[in-house]
């Protein structure tokens, strides 16, 4: 199969896992004349997680499970489940408290739709249910507890709420490039290694093959926020499907504020070849994942 229809072919299983969980766990409840609050937050959620996005993590944790022979269906639901919880940090990313966006995959974002308190809500809700999809798993409970945790300490302390609370307190200041790769680490990168970590699970490697995943998802999951500070430069709202310049215009410090634009662009690259040369011990089976890399790095939007 090429590529291209790998890709295709897998966004849709995730696509059917995305709407069969929220059809099933959050059902339209009609209220006679108006409509009751918990049939609004379920519109809110599909309105958040169903309209676009790449499916990036999503597929690669389809990958990931493909490079060790692990169970397709499962691999499937981790992936919508991982997709829920990207879907939340992204709704509460946008909020007027955080990042104070207007504009999220070329529609305006949830608070704009639907309004704070239902944003805030909305977060929360797709953050459990993508935890109750990994906790629905038809798998050995002791595999369900290794995804449970691996997904848990991706969105936390020590992942996503961390570097978002690191980046909080990083505007207006200058930082390092140590600094911004370790606050990138958990901000962005948390999620992307848990992805692949979580479709790895789903089969059965050795020690030396989990390893060279887990080499290949931080250098990717670098490169990808390296590309979007890229992007941010040099990309409008229309080919971004949101807003370019937010984070020049509030003072953030990113790569392309601390390397140039031609130095970031290079960045990228190396970091792009590491992640395929982390690649070399699962040979031809890792196919996929070179593939995801390289869509990743050179990315439009």
């Amino acid at each position: 199969m090429e590529f291209s229809q790998w890709l295709v072919a897998s966004r849709s299983c995730v696509e059917a896992a995305l709407r069969e969980a929220l059809s099933e766990r959050c059902p339209i409840v009609s209220s006679g004349a108006g409509r009751r609050g918990d049939s609004i937050l379920r519109e809110a959620m599909a309105y958040a997680v169903l309209n676009g996005g790449k499916r990036v993590r999503a597929l690669l944790a389809i990958a990931a499970g493909e490079a060790v022979g692990a169970n397709a269906s499962w691999c499937a639901q981790v992936g919508a489940a991982i997709e829920c919880v990207h879907a939340f940090s992204l709704v509460h990313d946008d909020m007027p408290c955080m990042d104070d966006d207007a504009l999220r995959r070329g529609q305006p974002t949830v608070h704009v739709t639907y309004g704070e308190a239902q944003a805030l809500l909305v977060g929360d809700a797709l953050q459990t249910i993508g935890f109750e999809l990994v906790a629905d798993l038809d798998a050995p409970s002791d595999r369900v507890v290794r995804l449970v945790r691996s997904m848990a300490r991706a969105t936390g302390l020590k992942g996503m709420a961390g570097g978002q609370a690191v980046d909080i307190e990083a505007v207006g200041q200058t930082m390092g490039q140590t600094d911004l790769e370790s606050m990138h680490a958990l901000k962005t990168g948390a999620l992307i290694l848990s992805a692949v970590e979580m479709g790895a699970i789903c089969g059965d490697p050795p020690a030396f093959e989990m390893t060279a995943l887990e080499r290949f998802a931080r250098c990717i999951g670098l490169a990808f926020q390296v590309a979007d500070d890229i992007l941010d430069v040099s990309a409008d709202a229309a080919t971004l499907g949101k807003t370019p310049g937010k984070d020049a215009a509030a003072n953030k410090p990113t790569f392309v504020a601390l390397l140039g634009l031609t130095g970031a662009q290079d960045y990228a690259r190396g970091l792009h070849q590491e992640a395929l040369d982390a690649l070399t011990p699962l040979g031809e089976r890792a196919s996929r994942l070179g593939d995801l890399a390289r869509m990743l790095v050179q990315r439009s939007h």
